[in-house]
């Protein structure tokens, strides 16, 4: 899977990929679906999308309430708003009763870039990690973040994903023993000098800046660590 790909791009393909295989699958938008890549799912299944409109505790109530009927809805809007402005009905509607949805949160972090401050969410891993019962997970590249939406369709529970907004290279699907499981990180890189510990976007910067280091003598440790919460504390 060489080349680049934005993981909001590989989620929203993943979806449509996975969706025959989990027929109880839903997704649920918030007026942002051409970008946040819901807009595949919505064509490939307009009777299982649906669109909330900027609406974002409306929809988390919604996405809760099929929970709570034996579906797997996957909420998605900018993480500003599914972690910031809903805060309360995902703390309070979907975990407190440890209902099965995935709360996802598209244009993490400040790679956002050209939106603006406004919409440069830093502060989804802290308000998405506080809450008892909170599932957290960042993947790294477009191959990872195929295996993380499959393995949250078989997470019983709560859980936030986070998607980036620019592209970037795919690399995990060719390390060798690479392998995914919630709540493990990955060494992609063994080293002997220190470890860099990193996940979504500044893995990939994370093994360049290994390369930098061993050009000059230091043998760097890589580890994506991709699940915040629960924390892969062994490693």
């Amino acid at each position: 899977m060489a080349g680049k790909i934005a993981t909001r791009n590989a989620y929203g393909e993943a979806l449509v990929e996975l969706a025959e295989k989990y027929p109880r699958l839903v997704v649920l938008d918030a007026d942002l679906s051409g970008a946040t890549m819901s807009k595949f799912f919505a064509a490939a299944h307009p009777d299982r999308f649906f669109d909330c409109g900027i609406a974002e505790c409306d929809m988390t109530g919604i996405a809760a309430g099929m929970a709570a009927s034996g579906l797997k809805p996957f909420t998605n809007t900018f993480a500003i708003f599914a972690a910031g402005r809903a805060y309360e009905q995902v703390r309070n509607s979907v975990a407190y009763p440890r209902l099965n949805v995935v709360v996802v949160g598209s244009h993490g972090g400040v790679s956002v870039g050209e939106d603006g401050a406004t919409h440069q969410c830093v502060e989804d891993f802290a308000l998405m990690r506080d809450i008892p019962g909170m599932l957290v997970c960042c993947p790294c590249d477009g191959h990872e973040m195929r295996l993380a939406v499959e393995a949250l369709l078989n997470y019983d529970g709560p859980a936030y994903l986070r998607l980036e907004r620019p592209a970037s290279d795919v690399f995990t699907d060719e390390i060798p023993g690479y392998s995914f499981e919630l709540g493990r990180g990955a060494t992609l890189r063994d080293g002997r000098d220190l470890s860099i510990i990193a996940n979504g976007l500044m893995v990939g910067m994370a093994l360049k800046a290994a390369d930098i280091l061993a050009a000059e003598g230091v043998d760097a440790r890589v580890i994506d660590m991709h699940t915040v919460k629960p924390l892969d504390e062994a490693l």
